[in-house]
């Protein structure tokens, strides 16, 4: 047998080598452009480039280097290139010809992610779920501890606006104005702010609401709820939980929790000088009233309403005494006294074990108080 015998028998043993496609089953070869959704049949020429004809037109030629693999039925080998149309897609149903183009793209399967890789990024959604956890565990409440007695107290009056604006617009309670209770009201807050030696001016308000609840704002506001009133047996219990919510505004906790609730949202407002735009969505009357205070907090603003209850002579016991009563007969703890008073028992003998016989005279006589229990109501 002559060479020539030999080559020719060689090539046609190798139908793909000169770059010459050998013949296949009928559509062999499917090429979907990226621009039409026909489907054509096509010649596959494995040259320098891998070359896609049609009746002798080439349509594309796409380097071997930017060919991918795409998914595909079983049998069939459908890839993709970097430099075509991103929906450019070719079917290759001959074993043959896609066994010999595989071998020549080098990079068919480098954007599938091995096992290596889905660890990789297994690991790195891991440590961020770590990170941000820490971060809301640590770094925010650490943050909020540092940066609450830097707020100035201008920027603190106006959250406290904010805050109470919404609470306006949302919570379901009018202020209380019965003159004579009015009166007896602002005797008792006089009385226990002196006490209590506050640097920032106060305002209190009582709303008119069943629910039994006290809390304090930022910048000197603090909102007795009628529905905690009307269970208060004396002016003692009530002193006492006004202590307790001027102790907030001493330390300043309400700026410290909305820095911590509020988190970065809050952050970039103090940084942009948005307070009163969309970072104030994080003032809501619900957050602000049910926002529980850390263990740290509660105590020590029991600590000052001890210390003050003791300034103005008046028993401790009281104020233990209405939050165990509301304990026991409150249904609905989501926005009453509990919501951010807890472990209302630990209290009680907290304030059991500082209490002190009185040495003080009364906050208020039996008058006053009568009057203070009926504020919500309309003068006769």
């Amino acid at each position: 047998m002559s060479p020539g015998s030999s080559n020719r028998t060689d090539d046609l043993a190798d139908p793909y080598r000169g770059g010459v496609a050998g013949t296949g089953p009928p559509d062999a070869a499917v090429f979907f452009d990226g621009l039409s959704s026909r489907r054509r049949p096509v010649k596959v020429t494995l040259k320098d480039q891998l070359e896609i004809s049609e009746d002798g037109l080439v349509l594309a030629a796409w380097a071997y280097a930017g060919i991918r693999r795409a998914d595909g039925p079983p049998g069939i080998l459908r890839i993709s290139c970097s430099s075509a149309p991103p929906l450019a897609r070719l079917e290759l149903r001959d074993a043959g010809l896609a066994a010999e183009l595989e071998s020549r793209c080098p990079r068919l399967d480098d954007h599938l992610m091995d096992r290596r890789g889905v660890a990789k990024i297994v690991g790195w959604s891991l440590a961020a779920t770590v990170s941000i956890v820490l971060i809301v565990l640590f770094a925010i409440p650490l943050l909020a501890d540092r940066l609450a007695p830097f707020v100035p107290g201008a920027l603190e009056r106006r959250l406290g606006d904010v805050a109470e604006s919404q609470i306006n617009a949302i919570f379901p309670g009018r202020p209380c104005d019965n003159g004579r209770g009015q009166a007896a009201w602002t005797k008792l807050v006089n009385a226990v702010g002196k006490a209590a030696e506050l640097e920032l001016p106060i305002r209190t308000v009582v709303l008119s609401s069943v629910v039994p609840n006290a809390f304090a704002l930022p910048g000197g506001k603090v909102f007795l709820l009628d529905g905690l009133l009307s269970r208060a047996q004396n002016p003692d219990e009530i002193a006492g939980i006004l202590a307790h919510e001027f102790g907030h505004l001493k330390h300043r906790d309400g700026v410290r929790n909305l820095i911590y609730n509020g988190g970065t949202s809050f952050l970039t407002g103090l940084l942009f000088g948005d307070v009163t735009g969309s970072g104030a969505l994080i003032f809501t009357s619900r957050s602000l009233m049910s926002a529980s205070y850390s263990r740290e907090a509660e105590e020590s603003a029991d600590t000052f309403s001890i210390d003050v209850m003791h300034r103005l002579g008046r028993p401790t016991r009281p104020m233990g005494d209405l939050m165990f009563r509301v304990t026991g007969k409150e249904a609905d703890k989501s926005l009453s006294i509990l919501a951010n008073h807890p472990l209302t028992e630990d209290r009680l003998e907290r304030m059991s074990e500082a209490n002190r016989p009185p040495s003080g005279p009364p906050l208020l006589t039996a008058e006053e108080w009568s009057a203070l229990k009926a504020i919500c109501h309309s003068a006769n």
